[in-house]
């Protein structure tokens, strides 16, 4: 049985290399960014619970996808923002492997919770009169619990194999925070199994579920086609704008920082940390502001938050 070195030498995490005198400035819109989604993902939560109106399948796995945003901003934003502020760069092994492991493990229930989501859409488009029999409470609870043992399940073999890694080069990470593919290169050890594994591992999650999000939109909109009013196709077509936008936002996201870590070696290293912070921040800023704008039963929520406050007051 592999046991953590608790000895083990800990890392140094990294900023922006070259402008270590302007990480305060720099930590400024880090700062911004990383309230809005505490505040955007909160307020989703706040109104699906609170409000009665929302008591649905479709806002119980945006909820999903909200708490998911709120736990990687949770995991990355201390190491960011103490890099940042004051450059605390020190990070120990365990915790180092630890905050990899959520990381990638978030990663991987974001997708399952776009899958999840997709999945909705298709029900409450494709056969609507059974939509409330086939996700039931139960089957939604299900769900749920699937999608998290997917993510937290998957990624132990290769986070548990970093424990047993003796690390005789460098402990310097180039980001602010750990990942699995950056911490193995580190090690002094045989580390096949660490690169087979992800790459297996995404093609059977992430690409995966990308793969039937998309077959499952082309089933949608062949069903919307074949809607005889064009009224009611706009309506169906429109209770698929957030999610679609949601899912071209991670997906793009994930191809991009794929790309440069697997084809980008002759790419400024500056590239790579900027698109490792876009896939962090970016969808979990966008997604709840993405849902506010574009779904009015959420819209209709927030306004009723405000009166009642507001009458309350």
């Amino acid at each position: 049985m592999m046991w953590p070195n608790i000895t083990a030498a800990p890392f140094l995490l990294t900023g922006f290399p070259g402008l270590e005198a302007a990480h305060h400035w720099i930590s400024i819109p880090f700062f911004v960014i990383y309230v809005c989604i505490l505040l955007g993902n909160g307020m989703l939560l706040y109104l699906i619970k609170h409000d009665h109106s929302l008591h649905e399948p479709m806002y119980y796995f945006l909820t999903m996808l909200a708490v998911t945003d709120l736990m990687v901003t949770l995991t990355t934003m201390p190491t960011v923002m103490g890099v940042l502020w004051v450059n605390h760069r020190e990070i120990s092994s365990v915790g180092c492997f630890l905050q990899a492991y959520f990381i990638h493990s978030l990663s991987v229930v974001e997708s399952g919770s776009l899958l999840t989501m997709a999945y909705d859409r298709f029900i409450a488009i494709r056969n609507p009169l059974r939509y409330a029999s086939i996700l039931t409470n139960t089957r939604v609870i299900a769900l749920g619990v699937g999608v998290f043992l997917r993510g937290f399940v998957s990624i132990l073999p290769v986070i548990l194999r970093l424990f047993s890694f003796s690390y005789c080069k460098s402990h310097v990470v180039t980001r602010a925070f750990c990942l699995h593919q950056e911490i193995m290169r580190l090690a002094c050890a045989d580390i096949t199994f660490n690169r087979i594994y992800p790459v297996i591992l995404i093609s059977l999650t992430i690409f995966l579920d990308s793969l039937i999000i998309l077959f499952s939109y082309i089933l949608i909109l062949k069903t919307v086609i074949g809607i005889a009013s064009s009224e009611e196709r706009a309506k169906a077509l429109n209770t698929c704008i957030s999610h679609i936008s949601c899912v071209l936002i991670f997906y793009v996201a994930v191809m991009g920082l794929t790309f440069i870590y697997r084809f980008g070696r002759n790419v400024p290293e500056v590239v790579h940390i900027i698109m490792s912070y876009i896939y962090f921040l970016f969808p979990p800023l966008m997604n709840p502001i993405i849902y506010s704008i574009k779904t009015k039963q959420i819209q209709h929520g927030i306004i009723r938050l405000l009166l009642k406050h507001k009458f309350s007051s």
